[in-house]
């Protein structure tokens, strides 16, 4: 699996007023993370700054396994967030970006696509963020077209960067138009389109190209829409949460890493396929997904090893462990 996108320091609330802790972070970084801690060979494409958090960000990657040799090495700073929690320990960032590494994608780097790659994930920031954006969306593109490769996109909406909602609309459905798959949050998808239903929502980005859209719920699981077939949701699970960084990225790397085991990674699979198919890995992502939000920052689990023979089957608390 390929992920390409942004690769950046989450400034994350210590113990007492006013400390903080750098920790690597970025929607596809934490997806990528999420990929290999479930067992996945994982490329990451992130621009890495040649800085103290750019090496911090690339030493966490290959700790992870996470392979690197199609992440350029860049010359601008690297991006930042501050992460504060509300009183229901959900996330809010404030970000500085201007002149980082993570938007300056060219054309030459963009191209360098790890070989056999059969399944591409992009989005958040680096998807709607000039002027690296339109190589991303060209990549992408490409691998659609070519209907060799999944591409999996995740707008990850952050309205103060995007501004309004008449900006944001066409470059989310920009991507929408070349990816097979696409997840987002319910925040997400009220803030774009306004007092318009998820089922409304769901149809219209299936309209766009779309073969799966899912909409995360928050602790009301997830919903998955496909054509033709009515609307399946699955419930959430109950955690001790802690914060929910990451959660929408745990999400998405389970869901892609369940998609891979029962062999419906594929445009062709995939359209074959039928929803009640896709409730195990929606399954999979919710317990992840929930998981995760019991630990604080961007700290996925780890998959145990499991024999062959279980591969397919459903993953289970027991199977995941922190460490």
């Amino acid at each position: 699996m390929t992920v390409i996108g942004e690769a950046l320091i989450d400034m994350v609330p210590g113990e007492r007023p006013g400390d903080f802790r750098a920790l690597p972070g970025g929607s596809p970084f934490n997806v990528a993370v999420g990929l290999a801690r479930l067992g996945r060979r994982t490329s990451l494409m992130a621009r890495l700054a040649d800085n103290a958090f750019g090496r911090l960000l690339r030493a966490h990657a290959e700790a992870e396994g996470i392979d690197l040799s199609h992440a350029p090495r860049a010359t601008e700073p690297t991006s930042l967030a501050i992460v504060s929690l509300n009183e229901h320990a959900q996330a809010h960032y404030d970000f500085y970006l201007d002149g980082t590494a993570d938007w300056q994608w060219s054309a030459a780097e963009t191209t360098r696509l790890p070989p056999g790659t059969a399944v591409l994930h992009h989005g958040s920031l680096a998807s709607w963020t000039a002027p690296g954006d339109e190589h991303i969306h060209a990549l992408a593109t490409r691998l659609h077209a070519g209907g060799q490769g999944l591409v999996s996109y995740d707008p990850n909406i952050r309205p103060l960067l995007l501004g309004g909602h008449d900006k944001a609309r066409p470059l989310v459905e920009r991507s929408i138009t070349a990816a097979h798959v696409v997840k987002a949050s319910r925040e997400d998808v009220e803030w774009l389109y306004p007092d318009t239903s998820l089922e409304e929502i769901g149809r219209h980005w299936l309209a766009l190209g779309a073969l799966l859209v899912v909409i995360t719920d928050g602790p009301d699981g997830a919903h998955l829409f496909r054509h033709g077939e009515p609307t399946l949701s699955r419930p959430g699970r109950k955690a001790a949460v802690a914060d929910t960084v990451g959660a929408g990225d745990s999400f998405t790397a389970a869901f892609l890493d369940a998609l891979v085991r029962h062999d419906l990674h594929t445009p062709e699979r995939l359209q074959q396929s039928t929803l009640a198919a896709l409730l195990p890995a929606a399954d999979d992502a919710i317990l992840v997904s929930s998981l995760t939000c019991e630990r604080i920052g961007a700290n996925p689990p780890r998959l145990l090893p499991r024999p062959d023979s279980l591969a397919p089957a459903p993953l289970t608390r027991g199977d995941l462990h922190f460490g």
